[in-house]
């Protein structure tokens, strides 16, 4: 992978005119319009009585149950904290402080989807991780990612519409595979990120897990040079036969892959590379179900170290949103729809939450400190 910059699609290009340089700034602008007018939708100030955060945090309940002071999605989760180390590759594409050749702290979280904060590791489940990186200078990144290479749907509504599918039959206990079926009949893009899915297994565990931004988002360097970006973090470690614990496995397993997760970091820190994806003209950047060209160049920014872990009922990580638009000057959104759905409906559920008394979380302080001695 080349960790220098080739010339391509806004990069490394002669001196823009003055009318490249207004037509350019014109179709950021429109993009950012974009976000913002569906920032406003999403809110409901335009249409109220249509998708709203407040009806998408009522849907992921709808599907996984009301567990007070828990996320409404990635509800199970184990925080940590670590360093990111910019090697300077990045500023190529980004005037942001965080690719300049330094150190920037982090805190994070590692979780699995769903609402359910006490649900059983399973191999397939999908795996989230949230990071807050901040530079020196008091800039801050906020970046959701998970361990799919592509997201199954492309809009609000769809996202919606999906969770609906997924609410369980109170005859039953379980959806309704019928109005899924009439779901995936109606939304062909669904049915194909499903097929690119399937064919990226997931790892035995959470740190040999690659992590994808899946949206995409604006780059601009500090001669103004834009450019459309996805990342995924490289685990740089292997995937071991079997996640090592220090002591036996609980009966049911029902926690092994934060068990796993636990055992590793404090044996030795856990690393990544982060791989900055180039798009080039053409690359949809509004549609998350659609995978760029494996031929894109990838440019390695930096290494993120995670050296700690915590319970969330003793990390203050617990309290943080890991909101995608929170952005450092030199990234910002693509017209990428779910960008600001995300955004919305993480507000949405972290309002609910913070005014509910939380019980214990499933990975207690003492099981984050198991694996010390």
């Amino acid at each position: 992978m080349s960790a220098t910059h080739q010339p391509t699609y806004g990069t490394d290009r002669a001196p823009l005119s003055r009318g490249q340089t207004l037509a350019r700034q014109a179709l950021i602008a429109a993009m950012l319009a974009a976000v913002v007018g569906t920032f406003v939708y999403l809110g409901g100030w335009l249409t109220p009585h249509d998708l709203t955060p407040g009806k998408f945090a009522d849907a992921f309940q709808a599907v996984d149950g009301v567990h007070p002071g828990f996320r409404r999605n990635h509800a199970k989760g184990v925080c940590v904290s670590g360093y990111f180390e910019s090697n300077g590759n990045g500023v190529v594409l980004s005037k942001a402080a965080v690719f300049q050749p330094t150190k920037s702290q982090v805190v994070g979280r590692f979780s699995l989807s769903g609402g359910m904060p006490f649900q059983a590791d399973k191999p397939g489940q999908i795996r989230g991780l949230g990071l807050q990186l901040t530079t020196m200078d008091g800039q801050v990144w906020r970046t959701a990612m998970v361990n799919l290479p592509v997201f199954p749907v492309n809009t609000p509504q769809a996202f919606y519409d999906r969770l609906l599918a997924s609410v369980p039959d109170p005859a039953t206990g379980k959806p309704d595979p019928a109005k899924m079926k009439a779901f995936l009949a109606s939304h062909p893009e669904t049915t194909a990120a499903i097929e690119i899915i399937k064919r990226h297994p997931p790892s035995p565990g959470f740190g040999d897990s690659e992590f994808h931004s899946l949206n995409a988002f604006v780059f601009t360097n500090a001669q103004g040079a834009s450019t459309p970006v996805r990342w995924v973090l490289a685990p740089v470690q292997s995937a071991p036969a079997i996640e090592p614990t220090t002591q036996p496995a609980r009966a049911d397993d029902a926690n092994y892959l934060f068990e796993g997760l636990i055992a590793r970091v404090h044996r030795q820190p856990l690393q990544w590379h982060l791989m900055l994806i180039v798009g080039q003209a053409g690359d949809p950047t509004n549609d998350a179900t659609l995978p760029w060209p494996d031929s894109r160049q990838q440019i390695d920014a930096g290494i993120l170290t995670v050296d700690q872990v915590q319970s969330e009922d003793s990390s203050p990580t617990a309290l943080l949103n890991f909101d995608p638009l929170v952005l450092p000057d030199g990234i910002a959104p693509s017209d990428d729809p779910l960008l600001s759905a995300r955004s919305a409906a993480y507000s949405a559920s972290f309002t609910r939450r913070s005014g509910e008394h939380k019980p214990p979380s499933a990975i207690t302080p003492a099981d984050a400190d198991q694996s010390k001695s």
